[in-house]
């Protein structure tokens, strides 16, 4: 019987890196996956006193402040009323398969002890390893082969300092190691690298400006349902980004993974502070 081959990271280079990255960098704050996953599950508009009162480890001005950027970053809306209540955009409705991709990634290839965590947690968690600035770069210049230190830095465009802290996160985060023990022995991705690829191809469409799901411009008004540009210089850098990017190119993950071992989860445990909820 045949089988459906599954989405790798193999001719990631195809994907516009920055596009990618800039949509990461809308979701990847701590606490937007727990809302947005709130919001989704309950089905109806919901005020802050009701959305902290499922997410009780966030305490309410942080939550509020979350909120905040989330309605302007376009991932949810409200009516005019400072006081109205806040429900899912369909943009930000829309990121449900991108969730579902990092979870599944996150399911394969991340070890957390103890087991059961939620599954928001692991999508901040799988987010908070992918959304640094060259970070998708990287893995994208590594997809095509082993590569040398230097020349991964000259295939994304990076100086020595930045190009080996970038490195040196992603091994912590087990999604880069070398092929040998020696200083100058290439850089490869691991296995929980090369099955990125879902990951990928899932906030390619989401970010996509041209998906039939959403218009290529945000609305900007008091109620949006659909992108808005986001709040200060930085976010609305991050939008036009977005809009003017090109759309990654169909049929771009066509191979099947291998089974892959997992990547324990606390290799981050510097990076990546425990949370008390």
């Amino acid at each position: 019987m045949s089988t459906i081959a599954q989405p790798t990271v193999t001719q990631t280079g195809a994907v516009h890196a920055r596009r990618i990255e800039d949509a990461l960098s809308l979701i990847a704050p701590k606490w937007t996956t727990w809302v947005v996953q709130t919001l989704a599950q309950q089905h109806q508009p919901m005020r802050v006193r009701d959305i902290g009162s499922q997410l009780p480890f966030i305490s309410q001005p942080v939550l509020s402040k979350r909120l905040a950027q989330m309605h302007a970053d376009g991932l949810v809306t409200r009516g005019a009323d400072l006081r109205a209540p806040y429900q899912l955009s369909g943009f930000g409705t829309s990121l449900a398969p991108v969730h579902q991709a990092l979870a599944a990634w996150s399911h394969d290839h991340v070890h957390f002890s103890p087991d059961g965590v939620a599954s928001a947690e692991r999508v901040e968690d799988a987010l908070r390893r992918l959304n640094l600035r060259h970070t998708t770069a990287v893995i994208q210049a590594l997809d095509a082969g082993p590569m040398r230190f230097v020349h991964i830095g000259e295939a994304v465009g990076l100086d020595d300092p930045y190009t080996r802290q970038r490195l040196i996160r992603l091994h912590a985060d087990g999604l880069v190691t070398r092929t040998g023990p020696r200083h100058g022995d290439p850089y490869t991705l691991t296995a929980a690298g090369r099955a990125l690829g879902p990951v990928y191809a899932a906030v390619g469409h989401w970010s996509d400006p041209t998906a039939a799901t959403r218009p290529a411009a945000p609305v900007a008004t008091v109620t949006r349902t659909h992108r808005a540009a986001p709040r200060g210089e930085e976010g609305i850098r991050t939008a036009a980004a977005l809009r003017r990017s090109p759309a990654a190119p169909g049929g771009l993950f066509s191979h099947a993974p291998a089974p892959q071992q997992r990547v324990p989860a606390t290799i981050t445990a510097q990076s990546a502070p425990a949370r008390a909820r």
